[in-house]
């Protein structure tokens, strides 16, 4: 456990941590399925609760503003995406963004196609956005967009200050949730970048006042002294690609173990025995609507063998190549 939360007062503890946000998520929850929960009891509840949030589970099937709520929910959600879906990774499938995001919806039913393209942007760049891609690339790349999506929404805007010659040193408020896109330009500016010294000391002033998450200032740092002049999708992609900023937010592990999970093979094989063994009943757990109603942590967990069903699925019409 941090040491540091010692030193921390009572209220900014609570702010950090969020508490009061889970707290609040499973009054509401009980709340709203009390019935089901008066033959529970209130304390194996909130115990079923808070064991399903420190697995990680309680993201499954929740609506977009839960899962963007606190940045473990987006971590948890991270590492689910990884899990149910790597075996595309492990059978060198390509897919595109839209392919992408009806894996990510069959999490997260409401998750915005938005934030799907913009991960896929910082992989493309350049190319077409129906290219395929890996789904490691792709994993990285939503890493990133997803933990730090206000981030990099902020510095898109100093980056298009600091191109367009502007000040950029003023209160950094994102007002557009497509910024990023509006930076890909065939102009001679855009293609040349701007000014790497320029455009870390505003990141640096930036993070100094900033409230939301941003990667480490010194592998920020470390990144843009590599070079004199820097693209706004370079310098994604070179965040993208930091081993140090993954290890740092330790949510998926390096490339080189991100596909190696013995625990998960041995689950799958599990999945693929019953299906074989149950053809019936398994094909009408396939066809079985997603839930639309806000499900709460108890229904979500025994779906989650559906998700890593439909996972292997959810690749049969794709482009397969090997990475």
């Amino acid at each position: 456990m941090n040491a540091d939360r010692f030193s921390l007062s009572a209220e900014d503890y609570l702010s950090q941590t969020h508490v009061l946000t889970y707290i609040e998520d499973a009054v509401s929850q009980l709340l709203e399925y009390k019935e089901e929960y008066s033959k529970l009891g209130i304390t194996k509840f909130f115990a079923e609760y808070f064991s399903s949030v420190q697995h990680g589970s309680h993201i499954l099937f929740r609506e977009f503003s839960f899962i963007k709520a606190t940045p473990y929910n987006r971590a948890s959600f991270i590492r689910m995406f990884w899990r149910c879906f790597r075996q595309i990774g492990k059978n060198g499938d390509l897919l595109t963004v839209k392919e992408y995001q009806s894996l990510l919806q069959l999490i997260c039913q409401d998750f915005p196609m938005d934030l799907a393209q913009k991960a896929a942007r910082i992989v493309l760049m350049d190319d077409a956005m129906d290219c395929p891609m890996s789904f490691v690339d792709f994993l990285y790349a939503f890493q990133i967009q997803l933990y730090y999506c206000e981030f990099l929404e902020s510095i898109a805007i100093i980056y298009q200050d600091l191109l367009v010659g502007k000040n950029p040193n003023t209160v950094i408020v994102p007002t557009s949730s497509v910024q990023q896109h509006r930076l890909l330009s065939s102009d001679t500016a855009a293609q040349e970048g701007v000014d790497a010294s320029q455009f870390y000391e505003c990141l640096e002033t930036l993070c100094d006042r900033y409230k939301h998450n941003y990667p480490p200032i010194p592998y920020v740092k470390q990144i843009l002294h590599k070079v004199q002049r820097v693209t706004f999708f370079g310098f994604l992609m070179a965040i993208v690609k930091h081993e140090g900023i993954n290890c740092k937010l330790g949510i998926v592990p390096s490339k080189a173990e991100l596909l190696i999970d013995s625990d998960m093979d041995q689950e799958l094989e599990k999945v693929i025995d019953h299906i074989l063994s149950n053809p019936t009943s398994s094909t009408t757990a396939l066809t079985q609507k997603e839930p639309t109603k806000k499900a709460t942590h108890r229904k979500t967990l025994p779906q989650r063998k559906k998700v890593d069903i439909e996972s292997d699925g959810s690749t049969e019409e794709t482009d397969s190549s090997e990475n």
